[in-house]
């Protein structure tokens, strides 16, 4: 039995609406934005008494989506340290492809995003870099070079 696809990776977060217009910005489209009404999902989840709203980003014409969550039931717990460098445990960042890497840091800068270190290119394949949103959320962008 082989794995169908990814269908999409959790992000919790505080800000709901800057978080959506963080990936909005980057070019993702907003699916569906609201209260989370399933009871089964605190079945899923393993709490009790949940209450929460949810947001589903997609890429345009293509796979691969994020999830939104903004606990209101039980509230959500902060992690430390709050700005976690790139080797600490866990899941650190979501890696995009883009087609202009210098005008996406500066889109996203207008929603408080901060490069982590630089953009690097990598051989004669890629540009790199690292960029820290809303909530610490770390995104990793690539433009691929011709």
């Amino acid at each position: 039995m082989a794995i169908q696809r990814m269908d999409n990776v959790l992000i919790v977060v505080e800000d709901l609406n800057a978080v959506i217009a963080f990936f909005v910005e980057l070019g993702m489209e907003l699916e569906g934005k609201g209260p989370l009404e399933w009871r089964g999902a605190e079945r899923v989840i393993g709490l009790d008494d949940v209450r929460q709203d949810v947001a589903m980003l997609r890429i345009p014409d293509g796979p691969g989506r994020i999830e939104l969550a903004k606990f209101h039931n039980p509230k959500a717990i902060t992690p430390e340290p709050k700005d976690a460098p790139a080797n600490t445990l866990g899941i650190r960042r979501v890696m995009f492809a883009v087609d202009d890497i210098d005008d996406v840091i500066a889109r996203l800068r207008n929603h408080g995003a901060e490069l982590v270190g630089e953009v690097v290119q990598y051989e004669n394949i890629y540009r790199l870099c690292y960029v820290r949103g809303p909530e610490n959320i770390i995104v990793g962008l690539a433009e691929q070079l011709d």
